[in-house]
Formats: structure tokens, sequence, C-alpha cells
């Protein structure tokens, strides 16, 4: 079966001076449609530098890339745009929401950029602000809303364009723990209905609120395996890390 993600022997190296970092050490990753995954890590370990490969932000050094079977890794900034636009829904840790524009035209402007027709795009828009709740509140403008509430905004903005992953990086970063909860459920639900969602966070807690964590450490797959299992939390060499974190 073809895989919906897949990143296959990748590597990327930045120079810095006469030193090379690798920033992802040969990773090797898959999520198929449907999947909830967790990638994992403190900062350094290489999680930014996925995301950003699989959100077609970068492209490997070496190794290839392949979304939804269509191989990203040697395409140019314009093709990566077309394809980031068609097939993947971003959430932010910081909402991302354009002050000037009620929720509405926020969530309606990654389709107008896409040349979808105003009516369309009114229509699929209102469609995504239902199914976070907010159908009410397509007038309103930004600083109008809770924090929870603009995250929600931000989630519609991802639905909106039916995207194949939802690619969320650190959505709860910017929200106390009881609105964060409430954010992690939404993204639960909409894997529950059928949405492929990628979560990228440094904390465990977060995590295991997906049905699989991939943890990366130096650049390199850790763990990939089954959210629940004990060995996904604390990896060696980590614990020291967290230990510090918590003091």
């Amino acid at each position: 079966m073809e895989h919906l993600i897949e990143l296959k022997d990748v590597y990327k190296i930045y120079h810095m001076g006469d030193t090379a970092v690798h920033a992802l050490d040969g990773v090797n990753i898959t999520v198929d449609r449907g999947e909830f995954v967790a990638i994992v890590g403190q900062s350094g370990s290489g999680k930014s530098t996925a995301m950003n490969i699989i959100g077609c932000l970068d492209v490997p050094t070496s190794g290839s890339y392949h979304l939804g079977g269509v191989d990203v890794s040697t395409m140019d900034d314009d093709q990566q745009a077309e394809i980031r636009n068609k097939m993947l829904g971003f959430i932010f840790q910081q909402y991302n929401l354009i002050p000037k524009l009620n929720v509405l035209e926020n969530v309606e402007l990654p389709l107008l950029y896409a040349g979808v027709p105003s009516g369309e795009r009114r229509q699929r828009a209102l469609s995504a602000l239902e199914r976070v709740g907010l159908q009410g509140k397509h007038k309103n403008l930004p600083s109008q809303l809770s924090g929870g509430q603009q995250q929600r905004v931000s989630i519609a903005r991802a639905l909106a364009g039916s995207p194949s992953v939802i690619l969320a990086d650190e959505p709860t970063g910017a929200l106390d723990s009881r609105t964060g909860r409430e954010v992690l459920a939404f993204l639960q639900k909409l894997n529950a209905e059928g949405d492929t969602v990628v979560l990228i966070t440094h904390d465990n807690s977060i995590a295991v609120k997906a049905k699989r964590i991939v943890r990366l450490q130096d650049g390199r797959v850790i763990y990939d395996g089954d959210a629940h299992d004990p060995q996904a939390l604390v990896q060696p060499g980590e614990e020291e890390t967290q230990e510090v974190g918590q003091l």
C-alpha cells in the first residue's frame, strides 16, 4: 500500500563555517491516511526540520520525500507552494490570523489564493467553521475571540482547503492547559472523522493524545510505535534533559 507521507533515508545538513550540522541524520518516517501521529523531541532533536520537510517548506539534502505518491524532494519553490496549498492544512502555535479580517475572511484567505470562486469559498469556510463549533462567530474579528476560539479558527482555515494532511505545530503552545485540552480534543475528533493529523510537539502530555509517536533525538528516530507504550515517553539519554526542564 502506498503511504500518504514517506520520508526515506532523509538527511538535512546545515553548514556553519567548517562544521556540518546533521539536523536530520537518515530519517525514515511513514504516515498512512487516517493516522494521528505525533512527532516528538526536545529542542535540537530535528522535529522542526522534519516538520518543514513534511510541510513542503524545505527539501532534504539527500534522501526522498513523497507526499501522496508525488516526489516533493526535487520540486522548486513554486511547485512546493502549489502542493502545499492543495494537500496540507497548517495549524500554528500563534494562530497567524489577520487582525483586520473577520473570522470568515481569515478562513477564506487560503482559498482565495488558490483561486476558488467566491461562492464556493464562502460555503467551504462556513462549513469548516461549523465543524469547529464557531458558525455563529463568522463576522467577529480575531480580537473579539478567546485564545481557544482563535485556534479553532486556524483549525477551520486548515480544514477549508480539504487537505490530505493536517500539520499542527505546537498547537497548544499559546494556550492555558484547559483550552489546550479542548484544542487537542478537536484534533482527536477530526481524526475520528477520517482526517490525517501530524502533530509536532516537545511535550509528552500532548503527544500521548495521538495514536502513534515518532520520537526524534539528535536527528534520528529513536522510537516509532504506539503512543501508549511506556517506551514512547522516556528514552535513554532524555531523562536528564527532562529532569532539568522540570527544575
